[in-house]
């Protein structure tokens, strides 16, 4: 099988070549003009290496430009129906978790009005935010509950390809799913001593940290693209206390 696919090659080519041939033939015998054929010949060979650059610069960016776009797509779709399921509710009970919540709810009350200039004074913001969390603020029980419920959905979004190319949105479903493991593998949660409450409360801290910043990013992307799912998540907003989804 192997010796048959050179000899099948060869066939093809000599295919191919003999109707070029054919014609090359068919113009000297009625024109008897040598310049001309070498000259076209020659200007066919010369334009084979601008097509060779065009298709291997140009036309494969425009390829992957439409296939970076496509992923984009693919990619927010997935961060939406994270943060419907599971990032938005998420982010409501850890901030109960964090003491110094107020210094954040303040500036994240999100509306129309927002630019781009006031998401980015905010991502400043929140780098430079230091969450204080106690594991007795919060509600550890409801937390290990939901996270449960939450596994395979978490699950199969670490299987997603598209996702573990984004290096801030792995490290944010680890942070998340590694949360979930550690309550998880304790029978209970209440009455734990305190290395391992310090323990839950930097897994806490991390999960947290990772959620609000991709969050924020989430809602830019939603107010640029989709006006109507900006609507809604505005309405739904973990950080606003007075946020209703009703339409006043």
């Amino acid at each position: 099988m192997k010796n048959r696919e050179p000899r099948q090659k060869i066939l093809l080519a000599i295919l191919l070549l003999l109707p070029s041939a054919a014609a090359y033939a068919l113009h000297w015998a009625i024109f008897r003009n040598a310049h001309d054929i070498f000259f076209y010949l020659l200007m066919d060979v010369a334009f084979l290496f601008v097509q060779a650059v065009l298709a291997t610069l140009v036309f494969d960016q425009l390829l992957n430009a439409h296939e970076r776009h496509a992923i984009r797509r693919k990619l927010n779709v997935a961060i939406g129906v994270f943060f419907s399921q599971v990032g938005t509710p998420l982010l409501r009970l850890l901030s109960a978790f964090d003491g110094h919540a107020e210094d954040v709810r303040k500036h994240l009350r999100i509306d129309g009005a927002w630019t781009e200039a006031h998401f980015a004074r905010m991502q400043a913001v929140l780098r430079s935010h230091e969450p204080a969390i106690d594991a007795g603020q919060g509600d550890l029980v409801l937390l290990k509950v939901t996270l449960e419920h939450q596994r395979d959905f978490l699950l199969l979004l670490l299987e997603n390809p598209n996702l573990l190319e984004h290096e801030t949105l792995t490290e944010m479903l680890w942070s998340v799913f590694h949360l979930a493991d550690e309550l998880a593998h304790r029978p209970s949660v209440t009455n734990l001593p305190d290395a391992d409450r310090r323990h839950l409360e930097n897994d806490i801290r991390r999960a947290y940290d990772w959620l609000v910043r991709e969050w924020l990013r989430h809602m830019q992307h939603l107010k640029a693209t989709y006006p109507y799912l900006f609507s809604l998540a505005v309405r739904t907003n973990p950080f606003d206390p007075d946020a209703r989804v009703e339409v006043s």
